[in-house]
Order: C-alpha cells, then sequence, then structure tokens
C-alpha cells in the first residue's frame, strides 16, 4: 500500500516553502524504500523551486542529496538490506539503454535521466507522476539509483556527498588530477570546499581564486597550499599560466575570460556552477595554448559509489550547518547572501508531527 510521507514543498515560484503531505510508492521488486534522515540543501533546488530555471511543476518537494537507513526491499533487491545506511543522489531512474547508460554514465542518459525531483517519473505510481525529493521522511528509489554509504561516515556530513561531492569528484577523475598536478578552484561554497578537500586528497596542489579573503583561513584548512584574490592584477598576472585544471563552481554570472588565462598549455577550465546566462570567452587565449572550457556534470551511479568510498578512505566530509524543516526559507535566503559554511543539511528527524 502507498507510504504516507511528510514533507516540505513549493508550491508557487514566489511563495515560500510549506508543509505537505502525499504518498509514496509501495516497493516494487526492484525498488528500495528508505526512511530519509538528512537531506541536503543545493543552490539548484532554490533554482528549482523558484522556476528560475524553466518552468517548474507545482507542488514540487526539492532535495536530491539524500541520506538514510533502508526501511524495506523489494523481492528482486540483492545488494541492499533493512537498516543498511544509504543515498539517492539527483538521479533516480534512466532509461539504462543507451550508449552513456551501458558505459555507467547515467547523467549523460541521451532521452535524459530521471531528475530525484521536478522530473516526469518513469515508473509511475500512485501521487508520483512527477518525481518529489528529499525534503521529506520517505522515498522509494529503484535499486540500481542507491548507494552505500560507509559507515565511517556520519549521515549527516555524508548527504551533501551525494550532490556537491560527486559533482565535484567527477572532473577531477576525468582529467587525472594527481600527485603534481596544479588545479585552481573558483569560488569557495559548497562545491568549491568539496573540490578543494577532494583534490588535496588526490594529491594536488590547490590554489582557491575569491574575491575576498575572508575564507582563506578555511581554504587553508581544507587542503589549499595558495589563495588568490581575482581582483589583485598584479597576483593575477603571476598566476598566469599556472594551472593544469581550473574548477569553476560559481553559479553567478561572472567574468571568466581572465581565469583562462591561468590555465597552463593544454590547460583546461571546467564549469559546474549552473549559470543561466552567457559568459563571454575570448578565442585568442585558448587557441594561443590550446586551452580548452569543458562542462561535467554529477557522476554516474558507479562512480557516485567510488566517490564515497574515497572520502571514506580519507575522512572527507562535507562541512554543514543542520537546521530544521521549517527553517528551509530562511535556509534559501541565507544562501543567497553566501551566509553558509558550507552547506544546509536537513535533519529530518525535526519534522514537526
Amino acid at each position: 500500500m502507498p507510504i504516507a510521507t511528510r514533507a516540505f514543498a513549493a508550491t508557487a515560484a514566489d511563495k515560500p516553502l510549506v508543509p505537505y503531505s502525499f504518498e509514496r510508492r509501495d516497493p516494487g521488486p526492484d525498488d528500495v524504500l528508505i526512511e530519509i534522515k538528512y537531506c541536503g540543501i543545493c543552490h539548484s533546488d532554490l533554482h528549482m523551486a523558484r522556476s528560475e530555471t524553466g518552468p517548474a511543476s507545482y507542488p514540487l518537494v526539492p532535495g536530491h542529496e539524500i541520506a538514510g537507513v533502508v526501511k524495506a526491499v523489494g523481492s528482486s533487491v540483492v545488494r541492499f538490506k533493512e537498516g543498511d545506511r544509504v543515498g539517492v543522489g539527483c538521479m533516480v531512474d534512466s532509461c539504462r539503454e543507451c550508449s552513456s547508460c551501458r558505459e555507467g554514465l547515467e547523467q549523460y542518459c541521451v532521452p535524459g535521466f530521471t531528475g530525484t525531483y521536478g522530473a516526469k517519473d518513469r515508473k509511475g505510481g500512485t501521487a508520483e507522476t512527477i518525481t518529489q525529493g528529499g525534503y521529506s521522511d520517505h522515498i522509494t528509489v529503484d535499486q540500481h539509483f542507491v548507494v552505500t554509504i560507509p559507515d565511517s561516515l556520519p549521515l549527516d556530513v555524508a548527504a551533501p556527498l551525494l550532490c556537491a561531492g560527486v559533482t565535484t569528484y567527477s572532473p577531477l577523475k576525468e582529467w587525472k588530477v594527481g600527485p603534481g598536478s596544479k588545479v585552481a578552484v573558483i569560488g569557495l561554497g559548497g562545491l568549491g570546499h568539496m573540490a578543494v578537500k577532494l583534490a588535496a586528497a588526490m594529491g594536488a596542489e590547490v590554489t582557491v581564486l575569491s574575491t575576498s579573503d575572508r575564507k582563506k583561513a578555511d581554504a587553508e584548512r581544507m587542503g589549499a597550499e595558495h589563495f588568490l584574490i581575482s581582483s589583485d592584477k598584479a597576483a593575477m598576472k603571476a598566476a598566469a599560466e599556472s594551472f593544469d585544471l581550473i574548477i569553476n563552481t560559481v553559479s553567478a554570472t561572472h567574468e571568466i575570460a581572465a581565469h583562462t588565462q591561468l590555465l597552463a598549455r593544454d590547460g583546461t577550465m571546467v564549469m559546474l556552477g549552473l549559470t543561466t546566462e552567457g559568459l563571454p570567452v575570448y578565442a585568442v587565449p585558448l587557441l594561443w595554448r590550446r586551452r580548452r572550457i569543458a562542462g561535467s556534470l554529477i557522476g554516474g551511479m558507479a562512480e557516485t559509489q567510488e566517490m564515497l568510498n574515497f572520502c571514506a578512505e580519507h575522512g572527507i566530509v562535507c562541512d554543514i550547518e543542520t537546521i530544521a524543516p521549517d527553517q528551509i526559507n530562511d535556509a534559501y535566503e541565507r544562501m543567497l547572501k553566501s551566509d553558509v559554511r558550507y552547506r544546509f543539511v536537513i535533519d529530518m528527524a525535526k519534522m514537526a508531527a
């Protein structure tokens, strides 16, 4: 029978999130029912709730950084059992048939993966024509899109790894970061602070680029060896042609032309921020040193599990501020002001009865 679920949902682009009740589908043969313990708040949640990336379907329950405990499994599930510590990230399904899916790159599913919230649900079911996310106390997910959270990672600080962690881990692996690599991270926020920790753990020499020095001590604590203020023209000039890889995590419109000059020959700037406006790029600095500007989107399921195992091995977790569900709207306003170090995480145990 359907599972009664309590949540917080957006009901319109210009209204605050409010308590919302609905029903999750009963687990089918391949499904895992998860009792959500914690859910991180990603900047894209705010974009979606406010229809800033296209019209949203309301009511909308955001949340794709989910950590919890298995409550029940379907008859064909062999990877999980009741009581297991698990996570769900940005995807809950994909076509499973295209070349990307067959290669374990479900995030690049050609027809498009099914997002954890706000997407047409391939499995359908009661009250789930549109997927609903992790700002809720339960979720039912196909076992293929569930990962194991290692015992050494507390669930609250592990939750944001399901998006912020894998989104930064994936390009670091794709561009083969390791000892001797010189990596710069633009923006020390939810994504940026994870990029610093992961790159440092991989053996890279890490530099943080920011507009001020107010987070310098944090950057150094996380493993950055250098801190560069982007408005310091002399320092920027001195750093020219220094970096093999630049991880750009800024989601607001910003100037990137000067930053391309920081790339060494054959260097790459990877764009991770969900910018909604164009960013001017000039050809000459790129072709003069065979530089590249690329993009990267989360990670596939195998890579997400690999990332969690890497974090467990190296003791890497997200820096968080835990909130109750009824503080979500305040958290959104603070997030717009960059007033969080470095991820808000909702404690579902504090959901009002």
